[in-house]
Parts: C-alpha cells; structure tokens; sequence
C-alpha cells in the first residue's frame, strides 16, 4: 500500500462502478485509487490515468447538477498553483492522441467546460474536432470505458490550461503502438501546436514507431509512467517532453510538491540522448523532463464516464494528468517548439522538487527527487508559461 497525506473523499458520493472491484487498488493516504486501463503485453501500451475509488475499488463519483462543488482540484486551482495566465488563443490547437471510442466525448467535455465557466468548445462553432486515426470525422473505433475515461481526463485537463485552445481528438483503433503511431502522425498533419499522450509501456522493440513522435515544430508531451521507476515508451523518445508526475499540496497560496510515489523515470537502453540534456549518470535518454500534479491523493475534478451507462464528476490522478496538462500551457504559450528542448533554457520558470521518491535505482537521481535536474519529477514543474 502507498501510504501519502491527502483526503478527497467526503465531497464524493457513489454513483456507479466502472468495473467490479479491482485487484489493482491502491491506497495513497486516505485515498484509495486504482488504474483506468488494464496491463498490456506486446507492442501495446496502457493508459495511465487513475480514479478514486473506495477501498473495494469502486469508482466514487457525483452526478453533474448535484449541488455540490465537484472534489479534485478546479482549473482555477491548476492556475493559481503553477501561475499560469491567460486564456491562450483559437489560433492555437492541442491534439489529444487516445486509444479507442469515446461517443460522448464532446458532450461531456461540455459539462466541465460550463462547470468551470469556461467558454463552450464544440463542433459547430469550430472549437471541437474528433478523428478517427485516419484523420475521418467518423467510422470511430467501439467505445472502451477505461480509455474513455483517459480521454476525459486529457480533454478537461487541456482545457483547464488553455480554455481558448482549439482541440482535436484523434482515436486510434487500438492501444497497439501501430495504431497510435498512425493517430500520432494523423494529428500532426492536422496543424496541432502541441500533442498529447496519456500512455506508455515497454520501450524494447519499439523502434519502428518512434519516428511517429518526431515532428519538428510541434510540442509533444508524453506521461512518464504510472508504475514507478522504470523506463516507458513514448516517453523515452528523444524528440519529447517526457512529464512526470507529483503530490501537489496547494491551499490558500502555499504551494508544496514532492515526487509522486508511482510517477516512471529512467534511463532508457534504446534511445539516444538528446542534446539538451546535461545529466551525467545516464548516457542515453533520461526520463523525464518536467512533471505536474499526479498523485490520486491530491488529484484532479474530471467529467467522464463512471460505467459503461453514463457519466459523472469523478477525481483522477496519474501522469495522465501532467501530459495534458503540460500540453494545455505550450498551447497557451503558443511559442516556437524545439522539440523538448524549452523547458531547459527556461529553469526559471520552473520549481524544482526536492523531495519524494518512486522506487530504488542504482544511481540516486534516477529515482529520488533532489535539488537540480531528478527523474521522478525533471527540472520541476510549471512555475508560469514561460518554459513552455
């Protein structure tokens, strides 16, 4: 069990259950969690997106229109603990790469949208686009509940960072690397200033797909993992923001972070380092370069489906929040991109974490939080928009 401080439960009320009780419940805290997507093998990756359950794994949630504020912290929360400012613009687009269908996926990002009081963002008034992995408005793949739900978690996140982003959301057929290989160049040749990518799973023999993700110009952030130490793909590609993931405690203006407890970091044995990068413990790809809030225990209010029968608020948490997150700030900023070189000429804009741990590893920073450059959580987490 993860034993970390936070409560998020007693504004949740049960709704409905995604699933039976999971095997996978993990406790942070008061706080019970458990993964959206189930483990994969092969050339396929899994989501990384976790949802607040009870301690028997069922999904706590409350109806939208309950006359509650919803649990998880609130875009205006994200804001006024990263700084971020301004609204960004429609001339800029955040690509949302997901696997599988999700039907209400523009309705419900509706919801949290009109929740927030953010303005509306849907097909007809040219916001809003949904692809399949062809770049096809229709012919989407079959609906998948856990996905579906990743996918709420990085259209609210997005939105929460940049509320007048244009936003496409590509689904590829299947989790497999093929598949999101296609949905990745798909979205690239939509025009996106910056992509997103919940998702991840074992870099060996993943070659033939990391070409998908180099796309000069364009931002792409990628989640560092969800299963503690150890090296992911996409996130190890060298033409990537690799965003890992933290216990964000923030409350009336005080803001304190510690490395997440499962958020992935390493050293990747495939791929080269990229030039700027600057640590010496690890001479190929290091994983990751920024980070964001992701522990469950200090997660995130999030609209998406609760089962396969409706929708709900619910709080998430996961590095699947900081890629979308840190995606919705380069699409705030709206700068030039080179690959994810910004953030390192940017430090000031940036707070170091200096503390947490997600695992043991043979070289300290690999795994343990510490002053300057670490795996866990980078060079640390936004401290307004300009590192990105």
């Amino acid at each position: 069990m993860r034993m970390m401080s936070g409560g998020l439960l007693s504004a949740l009320i049960v709704l409905g259950f995604a699933s039976s009780a999971s095997a996978q419940v993990e406790r942070f805290g008061n706080v019970y969690a458990k993964p959206a997507c189930g483990m994969v093998v092969g050339h396929a990756a899994r989501c990384h997106a976790w949802i607040v359950t009870d301690g028997t794994g069922h999904i706590l949630s409350s109806p939208a229109g309950a006359r509650v504020t919803p649990s998880g912290y609130s875009p205006a929360n994200l804001d006024s603990a990263y700084k971020i400012t301004g609204a960004g613009s429609s001339a800029n687009t955040v690509a949302i790469v997901d696997a599988d269908g999700y039907s209400n996926a523009e309705a419900d990002l509706g919801v949290y949208r009109a929740q927030f009081g953010l303005p509306a963002c849907t097909t007809a008034n040219g916001c809003f686009k949904k692809l399949n992995q062809n770049g096809v408005q229709g012919s989407y793949p079959a609906n998948n509940t856990g996905w579906s739900q990743e996918t709420a978690l990085d259209l609210d996140m997005a939105s929460a960072m940049c509320p007048s982003c244009r936003i496409i959301l590509v689904e590829a057929n299947s989790a497999s690397y093929a598949n999101l290989a296609t949905a990745e160049n798909t979205a690239a040749l939509m025009g996106a200033h910056v992509i997103s990518n919940s998702y991840g799973g074992g870099e060996s023999g993943t070659s033939g797909y990391e070409q998908a993700y180099n796309h000069a110009g364009i931002a792409i952030t990628v989640s560092s993992g969800d299963s503690g130490y150890g090296v992911q793909f996409p996130a190890s590609s060298p033409h990537v923001t690799a965003v890992g993931g933290t216990s964000l405690h923030y409350s009336n203006g005080v803001r304190t972070e510690t490395a997440w407890v499962d958020g992935g970091s390493g050293c990747s044995t495939v791929y080269a380092k990229p030039g700027w990068q600057h640590d010496t413990g690890c001479t190929m790809r290091m994983e990751a370069d920024v980070s964001a809030v992701a522990d469950p225990a200090t997660g995130v209010a999030v609209y998406g489906p609760s089962s396969r029968r409706g929708s709900a608020w619910q709080v998430y948490g996961g590095t699947s929040v900081a890629a979308p997150l840190i995606a919705g700030i380069y699409g705030n900023n709206g700068g030039s991109v080179n690959y994810g070189n910004n953030p390192y000429v940017a430090l000031g804009a940036l707070n170091d974490i200096t503390a947490g741990s997600n695992g043991k590893c043979s070289v300290a920073y690999f795994c343990n939080a510490g002053p300057g450059y670490d795996g866990p959580t980078g060079l640390g987490t936004p401290n307004g928009n300009q590192a990105f």
